[in-house]
């Protein structure tokens, strides 16, 4: 049987793939991408995720995640009551978010107890919708996570390519003083992160968000063409 030597050389070269995320690479443009979109408070993490979807990315967020772990009835809400004090749930059977904020805001152990209950559970929902969008044959190539703890858990082997929306801290100062915080608790939410300049260190995209709305655009938009993004809700080959 006639076998062309590039063909083998192409089969070496796929075995040699010992993750997914090197796979793709690879392969080439053509095969399914998976983003996590990362970064610290204030940001912009969301408006680059909203850019991608304008783009023709499919996206969620692990923070619509975390509300669906604590949605009434489900197991999260449960233990957390069980956990926190049934006082912590409202006249209409939900949770208090903004009472529990304020429990483990500065308590580290009390914060150690939420993620115990929450991240499992937000981890493993994240893996199962990357693997549903993996095997599905048909729908967008670019799957776009918004993940803020993505470093911090050490979770970047679930997504190909991590992308880090960073800002400067008097930017990020700046935006959450709009959204209501005082000067002290935006601080304090600052210094409660890890800073940017760790996640820039595993970032394979960065996007500044300092300047102007269309400055971000114009660099999400150069990131989507070199990662072979496809603009529309086009199907996958």
């Amino acid at each position: 049987m006639f076998v062309v030597p590039g063909f083998l050389y192409v089969m070496a070269v796929i075995a040699a793939c010992r993750s997914v995320r090197f796979a793709v690479s690879c392969y080439g443009s053509d095969m399914a991408k998976v983003l996590g979109i990362t970064g610290g408070i204030a940001t912009g993490k969301s408006t680059v995720t909203e850019m991608l979807r304008e783009l023709g990315a499919l996206t969620f967020s692990a923070d619509e995640i975390a509300r669906e772990v604590l949605a009434p009835g489900s197991e999260g809400f449960v233990e957390v009551a069980r956990g926190f004090g049934g006082d912590l749930v409202t006249p209409d059977g939900s949770l208090d978010r903004s009472r529990l904020a304020g429990i483990v805001f500065g308590d580290p152990k009390a914060l150690e107890k939420l993620n115990s209950i929450t991240h499992p559970r937000i981890i493993a929902e994240i893996e199962r919708r990357i693997a549903q969008f993996r095997s599905s044959a048909d729908g967008p190539d670019v799957l776009a996570v918004e993940i803020p703890l993505l470093v911090e858990l050490d979770i970047s082997w679930l997504v190909d390519n991590v992308v880090v929306v960073a800002a400067e801290q008097d930017e990020q100062l700046n935006r959450l003083t709009t959204r209501g915080y005082s000067a002290e608790e935006s601080r304090q939410r600052l210094a409660a992160q890890l800073p940017i300049s760790e996640k820039v260190r595993v970032a394979d995209w960065i996007i500044h968000t300092d300047t102007s709305l269309s400055d971000t655009r114009a660099q999400v938009e150069r990131m989507w063409r070199s990662i072979g993004g496809r603009c529309g809700s086009a199907d996958r080959p």
